[in-house]
């Protein structure tokens, strides 16, 4: 379904505007797997990473590597201010563990956190490159078996005559 979306999407005029008008390499904007699943893993790595202005850090991997920009930085949201505290703490609590660390009561306060930096930045850390590579390699691979998925089924609906495609085809005979 969302394949089809962006099929919508891409041969909309306003978007070949809008790409002629501001110059813009249509090369980060494609709407096929490789780009969306690369801009999937690209903002997924960096939402889970305790750091502000995600979306910048999102921008300054473009020269790079390509990929969809605009998925990239909308998956950058997961992190946002109402999920981040239990992003942050899952983090440090999975970073403590594998590091076999105590963990302290954690406070949401500034004075709390100035106070033990030193105590939770290292298992805070471990955690985010832990979830920040196998979460963006889920994504990935789901966005790729969905998308083939999606891909498989259509070529299917095709083949059986019971495709938006062959429906039309019938209602204009």
């Amino acid at each position: 379904m969302i394949r089809k979306t962006f099929k919508t999407i891409s041969a909309s005029e306003k978007l070949k505007s809008f790409i002629q008008k501001y110059n813009i390499p249509a090369d980060y904007l494609f709407p096929n797997r490789r780009m969306v699943s690369k801009g999937v893993f690209i903002g997924l790595f960096i939402a889970f990473i305790p750091m502000p202005m995600q979306m910048l850090a999102v921008v300054a991997v473009i020269p790079f590597t390509r990929f969809n920009v605009p998925i990239a930085l909308s998956m950058c949201w997961l992190s946002n201010p109402f999920t981040m505290p239990p992003m942050y703490y899952m983090e440090y609590l999975t970073g403590s563990f594998l590091l076999g660390m105590e963990t302290t009561p954690v406070e949401l306060t500034l004075e709390w956190f100035s106070e033990n930096i030193g105590n939770i930045f290292i298992p805070l850390y471990v955690g985010t490159a832990f979830y920040s590579v196998f979460g963006s390699i889920l994504g990935y691979y789901l966005v790729n078996l969905l998308w083939r998925n999606s891909v498989r089924k259509d070529q299917e609906d095709r083949k059986n005559g019971n495709g938006k495609y062959e429906s039309k085809k019938k209602e204009e005979l």
